[in-house]
């Protein structure tokens, strides 16, 4: 027999009183089923009399239903069963309790007692809920080895229980210097916080809290130290702009996922904790306790946590870490990125502090100037030239009135008809230029697809692949030839161009082992594509890496101009492979490819050696 419930014949105010032996106001008549119906009612919506009410209360957002089996009368006395079906952390939770009805002067009485919501509960007894928080999942790397799991910190914070509002502001700002935060939006955060709040200040790794923080916390009214755990990466701000951070969920995260999030909870707030959030939160579970007037608890039902699971990548922690101390000291906005060519694993996506936090490593659009002269030489040779074909290299050449040059320290002796595969060596503009009407309209784009550039593909992080559009005048079909005009490319896709040279076959990278399949498209003029890219570090701008001990290298320098703020300005590239690994240098601003790009891959290209 199921409950109905929202009837006005449920309202309980005479009931506010009274313990046992109860007039039903719902009871018309002899017949128990209707009384023992809306009383079910009663204990599903929560209208029971007033000392009754505090039994219910830390379990009245768990859904629950109440329903009364047949009834059996004998005499005065009706005997039947309540069975709660509760709803607990999506599991479901059930049980029967007995009830009976006396029959005084011809209206049905019941004792209300917490029995009547679980057999076990007498009275002065509660019922009390405990959220069992899952661990996170860990997001690992290379071999399996956790990047961002928990590590040890210590919470630095004002306790408001130790301190009054008088005292709050100063407290705030001492140990807001000592820890080094913002003073004042600290301050306002302690003194608007509740008297029973711990507000942090800042986590900070345990191996790094210095002694002076550890003994100055003591002379500070209500400052704590607080042990704990905190999901980190290996090193601070470790691939921060793609792995993202961890914190409190914002009042905005709850407002549009009410159902997903609540207050107080800790989710992922950006980067890939955020997109995976689902995966790697786990499920809370939930234990509903007996509690006794005198404090002690009982477990009545129980529903486990559900962990974590972990998010996989290919990071390889040694080689990040590399990757992003030698970009510490680089003022503009820079990145590094490391591919495994015959599998095109990203080892290493590294942003410079220059980037504010912007991922340029992966999702970056910029002109990539020379080092696309790798697709333009593809193309090329695609359509009839081979690394012998004389190529008219000038000091400049004029393109319906736009004036192109090479860069400024040319070297004079290269000027001239020269092998295209001295051109590419040496980066010759005007050679690439003057070339480029050997090519079909589409034989750029086809080549840059078939290296990894212009081709989207759903990589599960922000991933930028390129583009080559189709030019809108013979001076940007000049300007693309040379890495400019229409093309852009991130630092992840020129090391894709070369590592797709590299490979043999197209190299499309990826982040995450679950997206590691891709298909290997070959790339039949590869082995001789090499041998001029070879070139560029025998006898071009890339000689600077002819003594890496290992694998010969091959590679290629960029530079690409651009205007900002009414400056003419230059983005530095350099992109190189060895072995099977490829690498991508890129500086926003600097003053070439082989200047200000090519030492970063140099000193990268060595720490993965």
């Amino acid at each position: 027999m199921r409950i109905r419930t929202g009837s006005a014949a449920l309202t309980l105010l005479l009931l506010s009183a009274c313990l046992s032996a109860c007039d039903l106001p719902w009871s018309d008549g002899p017949d128990p089923e209707p009384v023992l119906e809306g009383l079910a009612g009663a204990l599903e919506t929560g209208d029971v009399p007033t000392e009754l009410a505090p039994v219910l209360e830390s379990v009245a957002d768990l859904p629950r239903s109440v329903t009364a089996a047949d009834t059996e009368v004998a005499d005065d006395v009706a005997t039947s069963a309540l069975t709660w079906q509760w709803e607990v952390a999506g599991e479901p939770w059930e049980y029967d309790v007995p009830v009976e009805l006396r029959l005084v002067d011809d209206a049905w009485k019941v004792d209300w007692t917490p029995a009547l919501i679980h057999p076990d509960l007498a009275d002065g007894d509660t019922l009390d809920t405990t959220t069992i928080n899952p661990a996170r999942g860990p997001i690992t790397g290379a071999g399996d080895l956790p990047l961002v799991t928990a590590r040890d910190v210590v919470r630095f914070g004002i306790d408001r229980t130790q301190v009054d509002v008088a005292q709050a502001d100063a407290s705030a700002r001492a140990l807001a210097a000592l820890v080094e935060v913002d003073p004042d939006r600290f301050a306002t955060a302690v003194t608007a916080a509740g008297p029973k709040a711990f507000v942090e200040a800042i986590a900070l790794r345990t191996e790094d809290v210095e002694p002076a923080v550890a003994q100055g916390i003591e002379a500070i009214p209500g400052a704590r130290g607080i042990p704990g755990t905190q999901q980190l990466g290996p090193t601070r701000g470790f691939a921060a702009p793609i792995l993202g951070t961890v914190g409190p969920v914002t009042a905005e995260m709850v407002e549009k996922s009410p159902e997903t999030y609540a207050v107080g909870d800790v989710a992922g707030l950006s980067g890939l904790q955020s997109r995976y959030d689902a995966q790697l939160r786990g499920t809370p579970g939930l234990v509903v306790d007996r509690v006794s007037a005198d404090g002690a608890e009982e477990e009545l039902f129980r529903v486990d946590q559900t962990d974590g699971q972990p998010l996989a990548t290919t990071l390889d922690e040694r080689l990040q870490i590399a990757a992003e101390r030698i970009l510490a000291g680089v003022g503009p906005g820079s990145a590094l990125v490391a591919i495994r060519p015959s599998d095109g694993a990203i080892l290493a996506a590294a942003n410079g502090p220059g980037t504010e936090g912007y991922n340029l490593a992966t999702f970056g659009q910029f002109a990539p100037g020379s080092t696309f002269k790798i697709v333009s030489s593809l193309a090329l040779l695609r359509a009839g030239l081979t690394p012998a074909s004389p190529v008219p290299c000038t000091s400049s050449v004029v393109v319906d009135g736009k004036r192109f040059e090479n860069y400024d320290d040319y070297p004079i002796g290269r000027i001239g008809t020269i092998p295209l595969r001295s051109a590419l060596a040496n980066s010759c503009n005007t050679a690439f230029i003057a070339s480029r009407g050997k090519l079909p309209d589409s034989g750029l784009a086809d080549a840059a697809a078939s290296l990894g550039l212009g081709v989207d593909h759903g990589l599960g992080f922000p991933a930028y692949f390129g583009q080559v559009e189709p030019p809108a005048s013979e001076t940007e079909r000049a300007a693309d030839m040379i890495g400019q005009g229409s093309v852009l490319a991130s630092p992840m896709t020129m090391a894709a161009v070369i590592a797709s040279v590299q490979a043999g076959h197209t190299v499309v990278p990826h982040l995450l082992t679950a997206t590691a399949a891709a298909e290997q498209t070959p790339i039949p003029e590869a082995d001789v594509l090499r041998g001029m890219l070879r070139g560029v570090v025998t006898e071009g701008s890339g000689t600077f890496l002819a003594g890496l001990p290992g694998p010969p290298v091959i590679a290629k320098t960029g530079t690409a101009e651009f205007d900002r703020d009414g400056k003419r300005m230059l983005h530095a590239w350099m992109v190189a492979a060895q072995g099977d690994l490829a690498v991508a240098a890129f500086v926003d601003v600097g003053l070439g490819g082989r200047r200000t790009a090519g030492p970063l891959l140099e000193a990268l290209l060595r720490a993965g050696g």
